[in-house]
């Protein structure tokens, strides 16, 4: 790798820890964070095919509270890396992505709690309104969380190689690495999981589901369509038929004609009420 792609490589983990921390300008997330890393590496089209693969696995990766996810950002400038240099499938990211979430994850949680202190000199700084301080005791907070992340992509940006990836992925069982993609598999269903349990978008669920459905059968159109996927298709266009039409409703207009005179009815009654108590 040539210095010049290595300072790119370093700086891309550097803001996607940073951002790990902010949640702004999502850079930490794969699809941001693997395509900066590709575009530095010279291979953009590989960096997007990798932060594609691994979004659907982080897509449900957030914190929640003091619950602290997996780390995104080192999982997606790692694998990144080990992907072009090795000159390895995608599929192969998420055998390495996952194990790295896990270790960023204790790494973050190790960062924040150096971060204590530098929260107390900020107060103490604030005591004395030192502005400057304050500023850079935010500063270097941040700065740590970047280095989390850059200092093992520089490191592996510079050993990792074709044959050293290659051996290195060789020598882990299969069973392992099977296993995770596997495991890899479950967390992209447990991530839309989450998000659809978010958007509250019952409505809309009949749609998503036809989505799934036509896009699993249009790759299998040579097998035919099976039954069970005509009667989820029937079952999703029921509801939707039953969403739109009106005559399933409970709140069903009725007719200006049958709804004047009752109005103006009672209209008349009120006028005759209001004229016998002013009299």
């Amino acid at each position: 790798m040539s210095p010049i792609a290595l300072i790119l490589v370093t700086l891309v983990a550097l803001v996607a820890g940073m951002g790990s921390v902010c949640d702004e300008r999502q850079f930490h997330r794969p699809l941001v964070a693997c395509t900066l890393t590709g575009l530095a590496l010279g291979d953009i089209t590989t960096g997007v095919i990798v932060g594609g693969t691994l979004e659907l696995i982080a897509l449900g990766w957030m914190n929640v509270g003091a619950a602290m996810a997996p780390d995104a950002a080192l999982a997606s400038t790692v694998s990144t890396v080990i992907v072009i240099q090795g000159g390895q499938s995608p599929a192969e990211a998420i055998t390495v992505a996952i194990p790295l979430a896990v270790a960023g994850q204790a790494l973050t949680i190790f960062v924040r709690t150096i971060a204590v202190f530098f929260q107390h000199q900020a107060d103490k700084f604030a005591e004395t309104a030192n502005f400057r301080g304050i500023e850079a005791m935010h500063v270097a907070a941040l700065l740590l969380q970047g280095l989390r992340v850059a200092i093992p992509t520089a490191i592996v940006a510079m050993i990792a190689s074709g044959d050293a990836v290659q051996n290195a992925l060789e020598s882990i069982p299969s069973v392992i690495t099977g296993g995770l993609q596997v495991a890899g598999g479950f967390i992209v269903v447990v991530g839309y999981a989450m998000v659809i349990n978010m958007m509250k978008a019952r409505a809309l669920m009949p749609f998503f589901f036809l989505g799934f459905v036509v896009s699993t059968f249009m790759t299998t159109l040579d097998a035919g369509i099976t039954l069970v996927a005509l009667g989820i298709v029937g079952a999703c266009l029921a509801v939707i038929y039953v969403q739109l039409n009106p005559m399933f409703h409970d709140a069903v207009r009725l007719p200006a004609a049958t709804r004047q005179p009752a109005m103006a009815g009672g209209g008349a009654d009120l006028d005759d009420d209001l004229d016998d108590e002013l009299d």
